[in-house]
């Protein structure tokens, strides 16, 4: 039996779509964003492994981003399916729709709760995408329990939490609106609380909070997800870690990984020597607290039984490095010209410098060759340099592009 709570959530879904997405738009782009790019779960979740015949499952699909992004990413492999689960009626049709737009022939839809997982009949999956669901349930635990339930031992989940420190403002607003809608129908609670939020003082945290200001101006599925939502929860990073702890799970990775670095935030040389000595979970949460800009957490869990599984770490020669959603040729074009990078972590923005050389090796990354090709065709091509110091120089950069989530290692190849 679907519990009140349960009722309102799906009863929003119906009426507002989220996030809201026009099928013809397929046509011109393909979104990409986090979790669930193929590039991470092979960095992420297999450990620099190839995902070969991914069996994907992307509970709570919304209107298909997750779900399209990785089905498409599988198809151009050639390998791999995605099954799509979600309450709603009206997203499905929309993510049924967007597929349809793209010809993809790899994705399953199904409509249903993903409490109901552990009675259906499927197959354990390798990768299960949730990506701002379980935050919605009245019992987040209980959800997270029902996904554990058709993972494999050796899979991986990509989830996305609600940030509770870059939310400032947001549950009081949500109060306030609810004290003066009431019981009112959805499109005159929507336009209450459009009138409410223009009519805020301007030292209300909500009209401060510029980290959710897209949502605040923008449509109405994003406006009604953000402040109007029957049942939501937001999370600290230690919050999270605890979640995942009880249910025998290990984070493999935050993303991007430096926002959760605490020295992208310091200068003080004694303050990050201080912060580097802290353990995983303390250094992610005091990057959170130094922040503040973090409205959700994304991040990628393995079970902790798993001990081959979780991020790829160390260089060796057949690891197949790859950039995400970076032309290699337009970016090493652009170190020859200057060997800058600018880049917003966390709501600071941050400047980083590449290391004479990198534009040569950047050139080479193509996803498909090994660190022991690239240093080959290093040499082929007149660059005197041995392996040890290309491995440092290769370190060096990564050190760089991975915290900002834009160099990851694809899965190896045959040849590698």
């Amino acid at each position: 039996m679907m519990a009140d709570g349960d009722a309102s959530v799906r009863e929003q879904y119906e009426a507002y779509p989220y996030p809201a997405r026009d099928p013809a738009d397929e046509a011109r782009r393909l979104i990409t964003g986090s979790p669930s790019h193929l590039l991470e779960i092979e960095h992420f979740v297999l450990a620099g492994g190839l995902a070969g015949n991914l069996r994907a499952l992307v509970a709570g699909g919304g209107t298909g981003d997750g779900a399209i992004m990785l089905a498409q990413q599988l198809q151009d492999r050639g390998a791999g399916s995605v099954t799509y689960l979600d309450m709603s009626a009206a997203s499905l049709q929309v993510a049924q729709a967007r597929a349809k737009a793209r010809a993809l022939g790899n994705i399953s839809f199904h409509q249903g709760s993903l409490l109901d997982l552990p009675k259906m009949d499927w197959p354990p999956f390798d990768y299960i995408d949730c990506c701002g669901v379980l935050h919605h349930l009245a019992s987040p635990e209980d959800g997270l329990a029902a996904l554990l339930s058709v993972l494999s031992e050796d899979g991986g989940l990509g989830l996305m939490l609600y940030g509770e420190l870059g939310r400032t403002g947001v549950y009081p607003a949500q109060r306030a609106i609810a004290r003066l809608a009431g019981g009112d129908p959805a499109e005159e609670r929507l336009d209450l609380a459009r009138r409410l939020v223009e009519a805020m003082p301007e030292g209300n945290w909500l009209k401060r909070n510029g980290h959710v200001s897209d949502h605040l101006a923008g449509d109405d599925a994003g406006f009604y997800d953000l402040l109007l939502h029957s049942r939501d929860r937001a999370y600290l990073v230690a919050e999270i870690a605890a979640l995942m702890d009880a249910a025998d799970l290990r984070i493999s990775g935050f993303l991007p990984p430096g926002e959760y670095d605490p020295c992208q935030y310091l200068d003080d040389p004694e303050l990050n020597a201080r912060a580097a000595a802290l353990p995983p979970t303390e250094r992610w949460a005091l990057a959170e607290e130094l922040s503040g800009a973090m409205k959700t957490h994304v991040f990628y869990a393995v079970r902790k039984g798993n001990i081959h599984g979780g991020a790829a770490s160390g260089f060796d020669p057949t690891m197949v490095p790859a950039l995400r959603e970076m032309p290699a040729a337009r970016l090493a074009a652009g170190l020859e010209k200057s060997p800058v990078l600018r880049a917003e972590l966390g709501g600071v923005e941050r400047r980083f410098e590449l290391p004479a050389g990198a534009a040569a090796i950047i050139a080479l990354i193509d996803g498909g060759r090994s660190l022991r090709q690239i240093h080959g065709r290093l040499r082929a091509g007149g660059v005197k340099m041995n392996w040890p110091d290309f491995e440092d120089a290769f370190s060096s950069i990564f050190d760089i592009l991975h915290p900002l989530n834009l160099l990851l290692f694809a899965g190896r190849k045959a040849d590698a």
